[in-house]
């Protein structure tokens, strides 16, 4: 081992006991600790008859991750209802600091599967900076949606307004925008996302360029732990931030009154992927049964959390300890839960005016609404690879890597298995698209502009503000 190699290696380990610090510390500050995972059958699930002889897998002992955030839901359904037993499978459901504790579980093999932020598999994949290398795997999604940008009162008092009361200005937005940050002086010009390869900092970045503002110059991203969101935008520590619900809605009037939700990541790219469920390759090949017998149960756990008569049930079971702790006062409904899964999302704000809006598709679990394109065989939880090319074309345009990668296809192909999802749902009676690309149209994404996944390189150069080279980011 070379010298060089060896004090790189000490280094990411260093790092890496640093980050077991920190999410340590993070546990202790938000009273979240490992007993609050979801532990032993249900009722329900006891009940459940196997279909699946547990003695002809591989591995039917499984711990899987989570984080205290809404897209947990599928995770907590298949516990509660006993998919997981239905499958063959004891899983022991591990509740996780932040997403990249979440990823890196998996990656160093003290998880065995969890979710993970659309970004991190490609970004491991490609060795992105700010992301760990290493060869993970996803053959679903656990949902679509379900994620918005909060900013502070300040933001709201200079005369920023939620996205869609602009009309789809983004003249008129980037010159409030950027006034805002032309009025503060350096330490208060912060945003938080939950890691570095999450889509919530593209978003982030995605919408300020859009705008005109480039936010390489006009304000510092820094990774912050979901619980920790609302306690930091409260305390001054950031402006404003992007994360999964229910930790947007935590913030709006009536909750805590410290922001307002700006715009929802559908907003910014309608039917955008958010979490996957992330393996490492090796997982998939030493135990492809077992394998099988997860993708099932998440599959149908995913089918339950879509449907519309099942949504008040899950809200509430979110609010439990066990998953996002975020429990109203005795006797009172779900309200920091239920939003984003019923569908009745206020936006909030500080002149009382009631921002409420009821959609289909503030979180897609698998059925796709019908404001999304209709393509036969479509579902949620199937993944399409042409995604994981946009997610690369991002990375590349915020300088974590230096260009679009020449076998981005390859890649895409390792990362995304679609060839494993089609086997496994085609046993469950699932019918899924026969292609694994699709252009997406401009009218899905916020500054109109389509993405042609056979031109990536096109596609990234098309946009006036991007990075000429790799830049810093912090450590997550």
């Amino acid at each position: 081992m070379s010298d060089k190699f060896s004090n790189e290696w000490k280094r990411r380990e260093f790092l890496q006991g640093m980050g077991s610090v920190a999410a340590g510390m993070a546990l202790s500050g938000c009273g979240i600790s490992a007993d609050r995972s979801a532990k032993g059958l249900t009722e329900e699930a006891s009940a459940v008859k196997p279909i699946v002889d547990s003695r002809t897998l591989e591995k039917p002992n499984l711990t899987v991750g989570y984080v205290p955030v809404n897209d947990c839901a599928p995770f907590a359904i298949a516990w509660k209802k006993g998919f997981f037993r239905k499958y063959g499978l004891n899983v022991q459901l591990n509740r996780e600091a932040s997403w990249a504790t979440s990823r890196d579980g998996v990656i160093f093999g003290r998880l065995d599967a969890s979710p993970v932020v659309s970004g991190a598999v490609t970004n491991a994949r490609i060795g992105a900076e700010g992301a760990r290398h290493a060869p993970l795997c996803a053959a679903m999604t656990i949902h679509r949606h379900g994620n918005a940008m909060t900013m502070n009162k300040a933001m709201w008092d200079s005369g920023l307004r939620p996205w869609h009361e602009y009309n789809g200005n983004l003249e008129e937005f980037g010159k409030q925008f950027r006034a805002f940050f032309d009025s503060q002086p350096s330490e208060k010009r912060v945003w938080a996302v939950v890691l570095s390869s999450a889509i919530y900092e593209y978003f982030v970045r995605y919408i300020s360029a859009a705008a005109g503002v480039d936010p390489f110059k006009e304000f510092r991203v820094i990774i912050v732990p979901p619980p920790q969101m609302v306690t930091n935008i409260r305390i001054g520590a950031m402006q404003a931030y992007m994360v999964a619900e229910p930790w947007n809605t935590r913030a709006i009037q009536g909750n805590l009154g410290v922001g307002f939700t700006f715009v929802q990541g559908k907003e910014v790219w309608l039917g955008h992927p958010d979490r996957l469920l992330g393996v490492m390759e090796s997982f998939i090949e030493e135990n492809p049964k077992t394998y099988y017998s997860l993708v099932k149960a998440m599959v149908e756990a995913c089918q339950y959390c879509s449907k519309p008569e099942n949504r008040s049930e899950i809200s509430a079971l979110l609010t439990e300890r066990s998953f996002t702790g975020a429990k109203p006062k005795k006797g009172a409904i779900d309200k920091f839960t239920r939003p984003a899964i019923v569908g009745d999302y206020n936006y909030g704000g500080f002149d009382e005016k009631d921002r409420t809006i009821q959609s289909e598709d503030a979180t897609i679990f698998y059925d796709i609404p019908k404001n999304l394109p209709q393509i036969p065989g479509n579902h949620s939880t199937f993944m399409w690879q042409s995604q994981s090319i946009w997610l690369m074309t991002q990375a590349a345009r915020w300088g974590q890597i230096k260009e679009v990668p020449k076998n981005a296809e390859e890649l895409a192909k390792k990362a995304w298995r679609t060839d494993l999802y089609r086997k496994i749902v085609a046993e469950m009676g699932i019918d899924c698209p026969q292609e694994d690309y699709q252009v997406e149209p401009a009218e899905l994404f916020i500054d109109k502009k389509a993405f042609d996944p056979s031109d990536p390189v096109g596609y990234l150069n098309s946009f006036e503000i991007r990075a000429n080279r790799p830049q810093s980011f912090f450590q997550s």
